[in-house]
């Protein structure tokens, strides 16, 4: 993702406690960075609008989840539909209840 930035980074600032050990760039991880960075804040909204976005383009493909209303989120609506139509392949198999179905 970084390669594909407009603007090359020079330093990195990290909501949580990872380190990118793989990126050779000076960074900071910042626990509970977006409520301490407004960078990290402002990258954090960013990043929420454009997945809301991407889950509201993928309702069009996926219509029986109803994506362009609860955004992918683990709500009961949601929940429901992955129970009647199962997951599809555009559902994070770490999430638990997907997890569970793959096994059952």
């Amino acid at each position: 993702a970084l390669a594909q930035l407009a603007v090359a980074p020079d330093y990195l600032l990290i909501d949580g406690r990872i380190r990118l050990a793989a990126v050779n760039l000076p960074q900071a991880s910042i626990i509970r960075g977006d409520s301490l960075s407004l960078s990290i804040a402002a990258a954090s909204i960013l990043a929420k609008v454009t997945r809301d976005r991407l889950m509201v383009a993928l309702a069009e493909d996926y219509p029986c989840y109803g994506l362009e209303r609860h955004k992918g989120y683990g709500t009961a609506v949601h929940l429901s539909a992955l129970i009647e139509h199962g997951p599809a392949l555009i559902h994070r198999h770490s999430f638990a209840p997907i997890r569970q179905s793959l096994f059952e």
